[in-house]
């Protein structure tokens, strides 16, 4: 009987780790562009979107990120550069913000540019508003993160536009 009890718990065990977020055999998305002004975001396939979604932006939505702590989205053109399955806003795909001209013209007003920018889900008191409540990052809900995860590779390029 023990022996049986721990088939089944290490089968559980295998089972979450091999946990799934979706797959996804369409078109490659080869570009995502986010426009602050009217929150939205495009996965794009060259000059056709894929998918349209509607997000949450930094607590101070408006202007470019300059520092730290100002609660702004950043604008300009990154990378998505890492995955994280285990992020405390569900799942979340990094964005390589700070970039050099970030960094220069962070240094030049002798400040920190801040960084850890990602696409995410949101946290449940977050679930059904599309408030501007992050430090900066873009918030969709967890069922259009489970997707997004799915569909956007690594190294995909990311357009923020105000």
């Amino acid at each position: 009987m023990r022996a049986l009890f721990l088939i089944i718990v290490a089968g559980l065990f295998l089972a979450a780790c091999g946990q799934s977020y979706g797959t996804y055999t369409g078109p490659k998305v080869t570009r995502i562009v986010v426009e602050k002004a009217e929150r939205k975001m495009y996965l794009m396939h060259g000059p056709i979107v894929l998918r349209e979604y509607d997000v949450g932006l930094g607590f101070a939505p408006i202007g470019d990120k300059v520092q730290e702590g100002d609660g702004r989205t950043p604008e300009g053109v990154y990378e998505i550069d890492r995955r994280n399955p285990q992020s405390q806003f569900y799942l979340s795909l990094g964005i390589s913000y700070p970039n050099e001209q970030d960094i220069a013209e962070a240094k030049a007003l002798g400040v920190d540019p801040g960084g850890d920018i990602f696409i995410h889900g949101r946290p449940k008191k977050y679930q059904s508003d599309l408030i501007d409540w992050t430090l900066g990052c873009i918030a969709v809900t967890n069922r259009e993160m489970r997707e997004i995860y799915a569909m956007v590779e690594t190294g995909t390029k990311i357009v923020i536009r105000e």
